[in-house]
Order: C-alpha cells, then structure tokens, then sequence
C-alpha cells in the first residue's frame, strides 16, 4: 500500500502530443507497471489519435469515461496549464499532477478558489511529481534511484527530492511514497495534507519533510505533527544562509516582512518535536536514527 496511488492507478497525460509530454509518458510507461497505468491522452485538436498506442481524446471527460483514468499529469504550456487543470476538476478526477513551471500566479488564485469545496486533489504545479517505487511513477523524476520501502517523502523541491531519496538509498532505506508538492507560492496539496496521508498509511513507518524558506506551509504542518504525528518525523529546511528579499529559486521560496526564514521554520519544528538538520547531508543519517 502506498498513498495516492499504486499499480492499480489509470493516468491520462494532458498536453500528451507535446515533446515534454510524450517523452516523459513514455518513461513512465517504461517504469514498472507503467504500461498498465498510462491509458489515455488529451489534446483537443487531435482527437483520434494515438502516442504508441495510447489513444488520444479530445476532452478529460471523454478520456475519463473511455478509459476510466481518475488521474491525470499535465504537461501543458504555462499559458494554458491552469485551465487543464480547471478542466480535470470540472470532470471530477481524484489527482491532477501539473509538472509546468511558470504558471502566473494570478491564474493559478483562480484556480485554486475554483477547486475548494471539489473532490479534486492537486500536486504541483511546478513539480517533480509522485511516485511509488516498485510500483507507478507519475512524473518527471527518474525512477531508478528509488526503491519500495516503507520511509514516506515530502518536499517542495524536486532536486532536493532526489538528493533525500539518495541519503535514504545510502542507508539501505526505501522509500513507500514521494512526493514533490512544488515550490510555486499557490499550489495545491501541503506539507500537512501529505503529512496527514503518510500518518494513516499503514506501510509508512517514517516521514522526511524537506521545506524552504518562504511561507508557513512547514510551521503549520509541525503544529499539526506535535499533537497528532503517530510516526517518527524528521525534517530539513533549505535557505538557512539565504538573505532576506532575495528570491531562492523557487517563487514561492522568498523571505518576506522578516518571515518565513530558514531558522524559524527549525527553530519551530524542534519546539514542536520534530528532529531536524541544518546540514542537507545529513537527512538520510537523520531518519535512520529516529528508526532505532
């Protein structure tokens, strides 16, 4: 068992006539029971089609009801990424993954408002995107560095994702879930949302939050995590030296009217229980002491 999906999962690509989409469908097809799970596509000009033997529909509720996919991965230019992601919510999928860097913010508010109240869940966008290894990899991240296991990843960025996931490897420690959420400032799932899913997942046993300067996203979470975390939870926050206005890479990764730095988000989280690194080589380290 995983969180969010599994092998028995069926996933339409968006934006799947595009070379992003195409290549990345076809790695995640070439992943475990990857050709399974990928079943449908979407492009409204190329209803009809097929990407190697995938057919192509012209609509997210033609394909949903052709195939019964209930998830979806967008790869859709940034101008038109927020509206996939509004038609995927209007055809009541269960997961939206958007991958597109660079959606303007002002779209993204609309969104986000549009989806409250809807059974739709978002990750992303400006994501690696989720995997469960050994079983379904829905995203860009490459699927050979992981292994089934049962320590649960989360993570605003995708390359610190990757360097966590190599610490836990170098550990002999796989992996149940991970997820990267995305460092743009309005963006769908949390830390908390994800943390609430690996709390009730039987086959996790542990969790690495990794967070960012910029925002509240890991302050809430560890308020959350003091009270109702039943597994052990360790944490790493990136930007402890970053000054402040300064712009980390990611939007949303921005100190703002003092807030939002690297050393409150730790300071709070000890306070709050959860062990934590301000050295980022040492994460994988980290979780295996909290196991013994």
């Amino acid at each position: 068992m995983a969180i969010l999906i599994d092998r028995h999962t069926r996933v339409m690509t968006q934006g799947i006539t595009g070379k992003t989409g195409q290549f990345h469908t076809r790695m995640c097809r070439g992943y475990a029971y990857g050709k399974n799970c990928f079943v449908a596509g979407v492009n409204p000009k190329k209803a009809g089609e097929d990407f190697e033997g995938i057919p192509v529909f012209a609509t997210v509720r033609e394909a949903k009801q052709a195939t019964g996919a209930t998830v979806s991965v967008i790869y859709v230019p940034p101008p038109f990424a927020a509206a996939a992601i509004d038609e995927a919510v209007d055809a009541e999928l269960d997961l939206v993954i958007c991958i597109t860097e660079g959606i303007p913010v002002r779209d993204m508010l609309r969104t986000c408002h549009k989806m409250k109240g809807r059974k739709t869940r978002l990750i992303g966008p400006n994501c690696p995107g989720i995997i469960t290894p050994g079983e379904i990899k829905i995203g860009i991240m490459p699927g050979y560095i992981h292994k089934q296991g049962r320590v649960g990843v989360v993570s605003r960025s995708g390359t610190l994702t990757y360097e966590a996931v190599a610490q836990l490897m170098e550990q002999g420690l796989g992996q149940s879930t991970c997820i990267g959420i995305g460092g743009d400032p309005v963006n769908g799932l949390k830390h908390l949302d994800v943390m609430k899913l690996f709390n009730d997942d039987d086959d996790t046993d542990a969790v690495l939050m990794v967070g960012e300067i910029g925002g509240s996203d890991e302050e809430d979470c560890a308020r959350w995590a003091k009270e109702h975390m039943k597994k052990p939870l360790v944490g790493f926050i990136a930007g402890v030296t970053a000054p402040q206005g300064k712009r980390m890479g990611h939007a949303g990764a921005v100190i703002s009217g003092g807030k939002g730095t690297a050393q409150e988000k730790l300071a709070l989280m000890e306070e709050c229980g959860i062990k934590v690194t301000r050295n980022p080589a040492e994460m994988g380290k980290l979780l295996k002491s909290v196991l013994r």
